[in-house]
């Protein structure tokens, strides 16, 4: 019988994963039974989430990553591949910040650099790990975008632009390496998580985020990460250039 969400021998890097959905989808992956590489800009943060799974019976290594330096995510695909005998199977790109601002108070710094992290660092990642990327089924591109790139968000359009950028990135991928048997999709999660902390302790933000979602509730990060075990499985070998919402019903 096939067994459909068993990642044993694959391998699988994951950005910005020092916490929050990075972390727990490191640790779902695990759990399915991949090898994975941890990354994050803070080492040490990364290093504890590695640790964690190692500690339960995984399989995980970790590395300093800013997604903004080429060099650098060159050096990672290559590590992470290395996990794999040479093959990188999944590649999460989840790095990001966020600078909530309304419109008028936002600056070039903190537009550029949203934008920079998001699509630039997903660039970076994604190419770095395409020579390592098998071409029999198993290879997995996997973006985090947001609501915010799909319906806008009020005080967030630097991050609207880079997240709804992500999903362009998607979708033009996902035609391109169709021929060579990859995968290619996105998440549009949300959850409770050190990111969304502004927008969930700032009154205003706070409202008109919880009356745009139905089940009335922010996610913990472990709720989401299934969804990317799913889009690395073999359940999503016939599944490319989607965006699938993990929002508790708040994009339908």
């Amino acid at each position: 019988m096939r067994t459909y969400f068993d990642l044993t021998g694959r391998s699988a890097l994951v950005t910005g994963a020092g916490a929050g959905i990075g972390a727990a989808v490191s640790e779902a992956l695990a759990a399915a039974g991949a090898s994975v590489l941890v990354t994050d800009i803070s080492g040490e943060a990364a290093a504890r989430v590695a640790e964690r799974i190692n500690a339960a019976g995984g399989k995980a290594d970790s590395a300093a990553l800013d997604v903004s330096d080429r060099a650098a995510a060159e050096a990672a695909a290559a590590q992470a591949a290395a996990l794999g005998q040479g093959d990188l199977h999944i590649v999460v790109n989840n790095a990001g910040v966020t600078s909530p601002a309304m419109f008028p108070k936002l600056t070039d710094e903190t537009f550029r650099v949203t934008f920079d992290i998001h699509v630039m660092g997903t660039f970076h990642v994604t190419q770095a790990a395409l020579p390592h990327i098998p071409t029999d089924g198993t290879g997995r591109v996997i973006n985090v975008t947001s609501s915010a790139g799909i319906t806008g968000t009020l005080g967030q359009v630097n991050y609207s632009a880079a997240k709804a950028g992500l999903i362009g990135f998607t979708k033009s991928l996902a035609r391109e390496l169709a021929s060579k048997n990859i995968m290619v999709n996105a998440l549009a999660p949300l959850a409770a998580t050190p990111m969304t902390e502004t927008i969930r302790t700032n009154e205003k933000f706070a409202a008109n985020m919880m009356n745009r979602i139905p089940l009335k509730r922010w996610a913990e990060a472990d709720e989401v990460a299934g969804a990317f075990v799913f889009l690395a499985s073999d359940a999503a070998s016939y599944i490319t250039g989607q965006v699938l919402p993990v929002d508790g019903g708040m994009v339908m």
